[in-house]
């Protein structure tokens, strides 16, 4: 029997490439290893979105129950007066403002207000 030109080196060409192993085990502990650093990363991350969250959710009430009431006096002198001016800020109650009761519901702090 008679083979045709050249199947005796693509045969071992094959077996070679089939044989080779070099490097599996370094990419198999580099998949390994990224994945369980992405899985790291995801969880650090959402742990960073959550303070961020608590943060700002602090920062904005802090503003909302800012008083920004004020007063000034009139001043009377010997030519000239000016009149007193005044503010009196009412208290911003949590259903008056548009999806403040909606950020409580998402954020979970219904029960602490």
């Amino acid at each position: 029997m008679t083979r045709p030109f050249g199947s005796n080196r693509c045969t071992n060409l094959v077996v070679t490439l089939w044989r080779d192993d070099r490097g599996f085990v370094v990419s198999v502990e580099l998949i390994l290893i990224i994945t369980i650093l992405v899985i790291g990363l995801i969880a650090g991350l959402t742990a960073l979105r959550d303070a961020i969250v608590s943060e700002l959710t602090d920062v904005a009430r802090s503003v909302q129950g800012m008083n920004q009431s004020f007063g000034i006096n009139g001043v009377a002198g010997a030519a000239a007066n000016t009149a007193g001016s005044g503010f009196i800020d009412a208290t911003d109650s949590p259903a008056s403002i548009t999806g403040s009761d909606q950020c409580i519901v998402v954020f979970g702090t219904a029960n602490e207000l």
